[in-house]
């Protein structure tokens, strides 16, 4: 791969609202020629040899934390993990005092996962590292929207002019927040569906802000009826404290807002069905709907490492904007 790259205008991925539909296109056809490494029978490439990763996810993780280290390593970076209960912040330290000391190592890039809302952002405000936003609050989750565009892609061919629905917990979902932002970039059109209990308060006016693309249905049948893609989200009890419930019971949500294979006949006979995980299996799921044929759940995850392979490229190579001109595509060779 010999063709110049445009110059990635970002020095930080903290969220998709500020990025343009071109930006995260080029992420997605980079993606693309990352996907191939994971066939090989060595799964490794020297483009980032050399370079650090620091993965600091101060809040639970498995499929993101672990595919920003497989991406890391199969680029030959250097990753270093860095756990809340293993990092001085269960000592009392704070945020910003523990990026202060990680950046004063030298990372290049530094991902960080973190429970409040607006943390990537303050973290790159103090330090010179790239950083990556794997999830802040009920903020944003960049990369999680980018995969999730891309798995629409490969399976649509296109995502402009389709329609998405995202069901669930939108109140808590940070995958809700970066998915309504990067498909109604990309030209989707998308409807929030869930109890009046879980919408975030005034989103019906943040929906009206994007014209024609965006809707609110408090009914799974209206929100599913000729769909393309149907993305259903985990109910956050972690995020909802102690505070009244917002519904009956499990079953109740399910009856009236789990995916079944009855409820997905509303959407069209070839709509995929996607999830961010962890699923609640039997309460926003049907186990058939989960691991049956429309499915496309175990992709998004193989997704996953391409997407931050491409992320980790286009940041760990110090693109930033005017400091990043325009360079070769990565060499995929071993």
């Amino acid at each position: 791969m010999t063709q110049a790259l445009r110059p990635f205008p970002h020095r930080h991925l903290l969220g998709l609202e500020r990025l343009s539909a071109e930006d995260i296109t080029q992420v997605l056809d980079l993606a693309e020629s990352f996907l191939e490494i994971s066939e090989r029978p060595i799964k490794k490439v020297p483009t980032l040899r050399g370079r650090t990763v620091i993965n600091l996810f101060l809040e639970a993780s498995t499929r993101t934390r672990t595919s920003f280290e497989i991406a890391a390593k199969r680029l030959s970076a250097d990753a270093v993990n860095i756990s809340g209960s293993g990092s001085s912040t269960s000592k009392g330290e704070t945020l910003l005092d523990t990026a202060r000391n990680l950046a004063a190592m030298r990372p290049d890039v530094v991902v960080l996962r973190h429970h409040a809302s607006g943390s990537a952002e303050l973290v790159a405000r103090h330090i010179d590292a790239a950083i990556i936003n794997a999830g802040d609050g009920t903020h944003e989750h960049p990369t999680q929207g980018l995969l999730d565009a891309s798995t629409i892609r490969h399976h649509k061919r296109r995502v402009a002019g389709l329609v998405v629905a995202i069901v669930g917990d939108i109140e808590h979902s940070r995958v809700a927040r970066s998915n309504l932002y990067g498909l109604t970039k990309l030209g989707a059109e998308v409807r929030l569906c869930a109890p009046f209990t879980m919408l975030p308060h005034g989103i019906e006016r943040a929906a009206g802000e994007l014209r024609e693309q965006v809707s609110v249905h408090h009914r799974l049948e209206a929100a599913l009826e000729g769909a393309d893609v149907v993305m259903m989200l985990r109910v956050q009890r972690e995020r909802m404290g102690d505070g009244p419930a917002r519904f009956p019971t499990n079953r109740e949500y399910s009856r009236h807002f789990g995916l079944s294979p009855r409820a997905l006949a509303y959407a069209k006979a070839d709509a995929i069905v996607m999830h961010p995980g962890p699923i609640n299996r039997g309460v926003e799921l049907d186990p058939l709907v989960a691991d049956g044929p429309r499915s496309v759940i175990l992709e998004q995850v193989t997704r996953g490492v391409a997407i931050r392979m491409a992320v980790l490229y286009l940041l760990g190579v110090g693109s930033g904007g005017a400091e990043g001109g325009a360079r070769s595509a990565p060499n995929l060779a071993v």
